[in-house]
């Protein structure tokens, strides 16, 4: 199914970012994608993110039957006592919605419908420019992240996915990288949840960092830096809104192997034939 979004979109000029290796060091410049130059549309992206976060939940409904097991039935005129259903033998007051213990007057449903849809032409430019927004450093920015790499997003060489093996291993990279200042902002702003959220699974909150894409989610660097604070690991066929945009606020900063980035140039130059520069 083709997207006609080239007639829609005005792509900036060309940019292009260092490559380093497996120790950090700089190896080059590669020129990104034409996906990084699509403009941003704070709009669209939050339109998506509703969309893709609202796919995910589960409907939640009442037992039918509920506040609703019960005897009690009303007692009639001339007792001095509201007319209201009570328990037999005493006079509490039972099923109305406004009594303790009485049922909803307007229960949760299974009925509603609680996913917001987009169609996939929004869907896709919507990716495509919360993308290209993880490309502009002052976004990134004021986004709240930490970093002092030259440029963003930071592209790596793929032979790093299977050199750094070891979570000390790839500490040592990202700092060398000037980004793991970033996963330290998230370890000392986790904390402990306000409210009944920490009774039900939820007990701390965790600030968003780093954004891997990677061309093998398996890998041994995936691995050794998934359990880092904040940090997000992705394959590039899988990568959405909910993580470049967490929150619909477009911006993060991301790290891309040179194999993934040639997957995101793959996956999403189709729907760019065509477009005005």
């Amino acid at each position: 199914m083709e997207i006609g979004l080239g007639t829609l979109l005005y792509l900036g000029p060309s940019i292009s970012a260092p490559k380093y290796d497996a120790e950090g060091n700089e190896t080059g410049q590669v020129v990104l994608p034409d996906v990084f130059r699509v403009p941003l549309r704070r709009d669209v992206i939050h339109r998506v993110f509703w969309a893709e976060l609202t796919a995910a939940l589960q409907p939640k409904g009442r037992d039918p039957m509920a506040g609703k097991r019960t005897t009690a039935v009303s007692l009639g005129i001339h007792h001095g006592l509201a007319r209201v259903p009570r328990v037999k033998g005493s006079s509490r007051a039972r099923l109305a919605p406004f009594v303790k213990g009485g049922r909803l007057a307007f229960p949760p449903s299974t009925d509603k419908n609680i996913h917001e849809y987009v169609n996939k032409a929004e869907r896709v430019l919507g990716t495509m420019s919360a993308l290209a927004a993880t490309a502009n450093a002052e976004l990134v920015r004021a986004r709240g992240h930490a970093f002092e790499s030259k440029a963003v997003p930071v592209i790596i060489d793929s032979a790093a996915l299977t050199s750094v093996k070891r979570a000390y291993e790839a500490r040592r990279l990202l700092a060398k990288l000037g980004i793991y200042s970033d996963i330290e902002r998230a370890a000392e702003g986790t904390r402990v949840r306000s409210g009944k959220g920490k009774m039900r699974g939820r007990r701390y909150i965790e600030p968003v960092s780093v954004l891997f894409i990677v061309d093998d989610y398996s890998s041994p660097l995936a691995r050794a830096v998934k359990n880092f604070p904040g940090v997000d690991v992705v394959e590039p066929q899988l990568v959405s809104v909910l993580e470049l945009a967490p929150g619909g606020e477009p911006g993060r900063l991301t790290v891309i192997t040179t194999g993934a980035l040639e997957a995101l140039n793959q996956r999403f130059s189709k729907y760019l034939g065509g477009v005005k520069t």
